[in-house]
């Protein structure tokens, strides 16, 4: 049953009045829009197609599209789109639920008809919405909820600049409507808050980590101007003391690095720049320095076999620099004190190819999977025992995909691990970077 008000109804999905058969003209228009709502891929082009669709069914000057927020305390404009001008209530625009009429249709999934907004607003003086609204023009409403299995996720306002334009009978219009609508409208909703999300964490990394950048650098070279003796000579404590201080600042520094460089990807910022560079002297030496104090200090071994007639390669330099860079230092860090590192390229009928070995303890067939995910370590108890997090692994596959080629790894757990690239050549003209 309808609950009846001079000027407002509230009607549930069987309290509309006596169902009705649509003619073949609205059935057509009810068709086409639940057939093609599920396709758009904004709530730009839901908002968009529906306003166009939704006027050869109803008087609709106004659209407007809200959620539920700060679990269920408010709600919040999104998207709206006017036949007029000016557009005073606006996206962003937000209101407490408790003591809103709204909340009644978010409750009970029931329809709001909204007949004269400035008589309404007579008897509402404290909605700030509908004074807008009426600042606007708009002089009767139906407000649609927008549920998902039960649960309620926003509503749909159709306004009107004429009064009473509203009719139980557009209530049935709209619950032909609703279900497909609402699952469409989740869908690309959730979408969009994932893709929002993830762009401020890759801003407050890209920031935070730059942040640190400096500060600790400088911090590593003052230590170093204290150990070298410039402010006079050390005790042998007091050596010790600051080179575990720069070895800790340079692992810093090391984290920091792969964390802008995951910044760049997950901000869109990573692009291939490829030129003709010759891999020994552009790539692997470069890599090879960054990481020889920590191989020395392992008292490991390095086998540089780089083959002799290795044609330049097509690549960027500067990101395989990264590639290989994680690679050896991973060679290194988990590699067994005085062991062997080798570091191999050559040419294959495909492209280049490229493998670090070491001797070492490797890892399980099991936790093979678990490589190249970012964030994601491997859980033997001697890898756990070794700082990381994950990142430069995934950081160096996303590389090499750009490049459109392939990685793995393979190791015998106990002896020795082996981490393998593969880049195309020529490159492909559109690299793939799907993950």
């Amino acid at each position: 049953m309808a609950e009846v008000h001079p000027i407002l109804h509230f009607l549930a999905p069987t309290g509309a009045g006596p169902a009705r058969v649509f003619d073949a003209q609205e059935q057509a228009v009810l068709d086409r829009v639940n057939q093609e709502i599920a396709g758009e891929s904004s709530l730009d082009d839901i908002l968009d197609f529906l306003f166009q669709g939704i006027r050869e069914l109803y008087p609709c000057d106004r659209i407007g599209l809200a959620f539920i927020e700060d679990e269920g305390r408010r709600i919040v404009a999104h998207r709206n789109r006017t036949l007029y001008e000016p557009m005073l209530l606006k996206e962003g625009y937000a209101e407490d639920l408790a003591g809103s009429s709204l909340r009644r249709v978010l409750d009970s999934n029931c329809t709001r008809v909204i007949y004269d907004l400035p008589r309404y607003l007579a008897d509402h003086p404290a909605s700030a919405s509908t004074r807008i609204l009426v600042r606007e023009g708009v002089r009767s409403s139906l407000t649609c909820p927008l549920t998902v299995k039960d649960r309620a996720i926003g509503v749909i306002f159709l306004s009107s600049r004429e009064p009473r334009a509203y009719t139980p009978y557009h209530v049935q219009l709209w619950m032909a409507l609703a279900e497909r609508l609402s699952q469409a409208v989740e869908k690309v909703w959730r979408i969009e808050q994932l893709t929002a999300a993830n762009q401020a964490y890759t801003e407050v990394l890209a920031f935070v980590s730059h942040e640190l950048k400096n500060p600790i650098a400088s911090m590593i070279t003052d230590a170093r101007v204290l150990e070298g003796g410039y402010l006079g000579p050390l005790e042998p404590r007091q050596s010790q003391k600051l080179e575990r201080l720069i070895a800790k600042g340079g692992y810093l520094l090391d984290l920091i690095g792969e964390y802008l460089d995951l910044a760049r990807m997950e901000g869109g910022n990573l692009a291939l720049h490829p030129v003709s560079a010759p891999f020994g002297p552009d790539v692997a030496d470069p890599a090879l320095d960054l990481v020889l104090p920590q191989l020395q200090a392992k008292a490991m071994t390095l086998t540089r076999d780089i083959a002799a007639d290795l044609p330049p390669v097509q690549c960027d330099p500067g990101l395989l620099r990264i590639v290989l860079t994680n690679l050896l230092g991973n060679a290194v860090k988990y590699g067994r004190e005085g062991g062997a590192v080798t570091l191999r390229a050559e040419a294959t009928p495909a492209g280049l190819h490229v493998a670090v070995r070491n001797e070492g303890p490797g890892f399980p067939p099991g936790e093979r999977p678990k490589l190249f995910r970012k964030f994601s370590r491997l859980q033997t108890p001697e890898l756990r025992a070794q700082k990381g997090t994950g990142v430069g692994l995934y950081t160096a596959w996303r590389i090499i995909h750009l490049h459109g080629g392939r990685m793995d790894a393979t190791s015998q757990p106990g002896a020795w691990a082996e981490f393998t690239f593969d880049v195309p050549q020529p490159l492909p003209q559109a690299p793939d970077d799907a993950l």
